[in-house]
């Protein structure tokens, strides 16, 4: 049975994994390119701001439902999946609302601020942060 969910937690990583290795071809983002060059030294590209919201949010929604498949899957707790999904709302309400002020009143003391919030969007970075605290939040427990 562990040996299945382990099996299946991979499963789900290499989802994860395909949808960083696939951006270029899956998903808008005329900031790809634009980070992967010495971005603090250009000037942020012109962009389609629907189509990369439309983008950057499904992007999100496909990362967020795979990271709430590992964490149910590693802990089998549907508080935590719960709470998970709150927290995910309210990171996403945050980020993006901070990505649209910061793409819209760009200067380039704001590129890396944009960097990281944008990061925060379209990678699993969350799922690093939960998964730890919840099996701390597991053991603990189990001690009381």
């Amino acid at each position: 049975m562990k040996r299945l969910r382990v099996f299946e937690i991979g499963i789900l990583v290499l989802f994860l994994a395909a949808i960083r290795f696939f951006e270029d071809q899956l998903f808008y983002d005329p900031l790809l390119e634009f980070f992967r060059s010495d971005y603090l030294l250009g000037i942020i590209p012109p962009m389609d701001m629907a189509r990369l919201m439309l983008n950057l949010s499904l992007r999100f929604f496909l990362n967020t439902v795979l990271s709430l498949g590992i964490l149910y899957l590693s802990f089998k707790d549907l508080n935590i999946i719960k709470f998970s999904t709150i927290l995910y709302g309210v990171l996403y309400i945050v980020a993006t609302s901070v990505f649209i002020y910061l793409v819209l009143n760009i200067e380039r003391d704001h590129y890396l601020a944009l960097f990281y919030v944008r990061r925060f969007l379209i990678h699993p970075l969350f799922l690093l942060i939960l998964l730890p605290a919840f099996y701390y939040y597991k053991l603990k427990g189990q001690k009381n």
